[in-house]
Formats: structure tokens, sequence, C-alpha cells
């Protein structure tokens, strides 16, 4: 029988994509998300056909309490990489506080705001790469544990999709350069990118249900040489070669198998989120990353190493939709 210590792990597969399943604590990623051009949308319509209908700028006239608000935002970067994609909120203003003023709920906690938020992340030529929700408060002291980086908040990340199946953890306001803009829900959010509106970063800390990494083979990591021989210490990587790693754990494809299923030859399946490959601790050229033909959740990534690589090992380290795996070392000349 196992040490009650030791990991217990079981396979599930998702999509295709099968995931080891450690019941321990999985290793944090942190996502800083910038959101641009937001726009809180108050509740103060009351004739629906006055809704979005208004095509200059407007101020909301918002109620005492417990109005619903929407919030729109464009997604402009992900720790610090240009990206698209869509930020929206449905919640309602739910003042709480233990020393209320009329008209706000007495409680034993302060908030401001109730919400669900769904950040729809995309690479930055508008490609999907998944989406991750949460839930909880907004104007709300940050949770206790939190990462330094946290302001304000108190969400949990109730999952996700695409490169961000079943990931959960906690997220918060990271930064406000511009308040949101607040308007009536009568204007026109087509015009939402011409009026303008506020910036915010958002925070992530996640515990991702699977990470990108090399497959072991029999003499150490599964990366080859262009023939397809293994690299060894009698039989090293050189600066500038291209190389080809065997990994698990990169996400979806396109157009995607269905769960269980092998990669096709035909077509071949790119990998659909941002691939990264850091040796040590510098850029490799991703030069293909596509899903392997006929294996389960295993993929080909082929990559250059850097003309400037120097020292006898190197660190390969592979980051998928900016989820970082475990780095191993390949010998090098």
């Amino acid at each position: 029988m196992a040490r009650c210590g030791a990991a217990l792990a079981a396979l599930m597969i998702f999509g295709g994509v099968s995931l080891r399943l450690s019941f321990g604590q999985a290793p944090p990623v942190i996502l800083a998300v910038d959101v641009d051009k937001v726009v809180v949308y108050e509740g103060d319509v009351s004739d629906v056909t006055k809704l979005a209908t208004t095509a200059t700028e407007t101020t909301g006239t918002p109620a005492n309490n417990f109005y619903p608000v929407l919030w729109i935002a464009d997604i402009v970067a992900v720790n610090g990489t240009p990206a698209r994609g869509t930020w929206t909120v449905k919640g309602n203003l739910l003042s709480l506080s233990k020393t209320p003023t009329p008209g706000v709920a007495i409680a034993d906690s302060s908030a401001a705001l109730f919400f669900d938020w769904v950040f729809d992340i995309q690479q930055a030529d508008g490609t999907p790469v998944g989406t991750i929700m949460a839930s909880g408060w907004g104007g709300a002291a940050k949770p206790p544990g939190s990462p330094s980086s946290f302001i304000q908040a108190n969400m949990a990340v109730t999952g996700g999709t695409g490169a961000f199946l079943g990931v959960r953890g906690q997220a918060a306001q990271g930064g406000n350069t511009v308040s949101p803009r607040q308007a009536s829900m009568s204007e026109d959010p087509a015009l939402r990118r011409i009026l303008g509106g506020g910036t915010r970063r958002y925070i992530f800390h996640l515990f991702p249900l699977f990470q990108p990494q090399v497959l072991a083979g029999p003499a150490g990591p599964a990366i080859f040489h262009p023939d397809f021989t293994p690299v060894t210490a009698d039989k090293p990587a050189r600066a500038g070669e291209i190389l080809i790693a065997q990994a698990s754990g990169l996400g979806p494809t396109v157009p995607g198998v269905d769960p269980g299923n092998p990669f096709p030859a035909d077509p071949l399946q790119p990998v659909n989120s941002p691939i990264q490959v850091s040796v040590n601790g510098q850029p490799g050229d991703v030069i293909n990353r596509i899903g392997w033909p006929g294996r389960v959740d295993v993929y080909r990534v082929d990559f250059r190493l850097p003309q400037s690589i120097s020292g006898k090992i190197a660190s390969i380290q592979l980051i998928t939709a900016w989820i970082p795996g475990p780095a191993v070392p390949i010998p090098v000349q």
C-alpha cells in the first residue's frame, strides 16, 4: 500500500486530452489580465424598448442599492503579452457594511457588488484560447493569504474551458489606471470603443488541472534531433539546432478530436493555445506545435535552440496558454 503522504493519481480524458490528476496541491500560476474600454452599464431603464438605443454618451443613474449592472471590456494583454478577447460581468450592486449608512445593508462583511465574471481570452490574432469564470464579491477586501498583487475583490475561480479546462483558484483587481466609465443601459454598446472607458488589471491565482510537460524517454527527456535520434550526452544538442520534443498537456487542437481519440495525420492538428519554449530562460523559436498523429495527449513541438546558448546543460521549459510546466535538462555543446 502506498504511503499516506504519497500522491495518488487518476487518469481522465476530456476532448481527446488525457489529464493526470494529482490529489495534492498543484503548482500555482499567476495570470495578469489587462482590460481596456471598461464600461459599466447600469440598470436604470425599465422600458425594454429603450435598452441599447441611445447613440450618444450617457450617464447612468444608479439606485440606492440592489440594482443590476453589466460590465464589458476588451482584453488587451495577458502577462504582458498582447492578447484579445472580451471580459463580461453580470452582477448587482449589493452594498454591505458593518456600520451602514441609510440604504446600505447591514452585515458582518463589507462589499459593494456581487459578480459573475467571464474572461474570454484569445491570442493576438483572434484565435480562441479559452475562458476563465469567477464568482464573488467586488469592492471587497482581498481574501486572506492572497498574492500581494491583489488590491481588492474576493472572487473564486469556478472553472474554465479550452486551455483552462477545470482550472480553479482565486482572483481580484490588480490595478486601476483609469476608472471604468458609468453608462446607462439605454446607451448603444456598439459605440463602446468609440465613446471609450476605463482600463484595469485583474490578477488570477490559479491551480491548473494540467500543465505542459516534456515526456520522459528511455534515455532522459523525450527531445530529439531532426533525424529523431534522442538528444543524449553522447549526441548533445547544438546551438541553433532545431529539436523535436514529445510533450503532453498542451490542451485543445484545431479542429480538435473527440474524447479519447488519437490525433489524426490528415489533417494535422495544430495546438490553438500560444506555446512558448524557454531555453535557460531565453525564448526558443517555436516552429511547429501539433498533436502527434496516432497518439492521445502526445504533442510534437519543434523549436530552435538560441544561437547564444552556452554551457553543457540547457534547461527546457514548455509554456502553454501562459501556464508553465516543469523544466527538464538536456546536454548541449
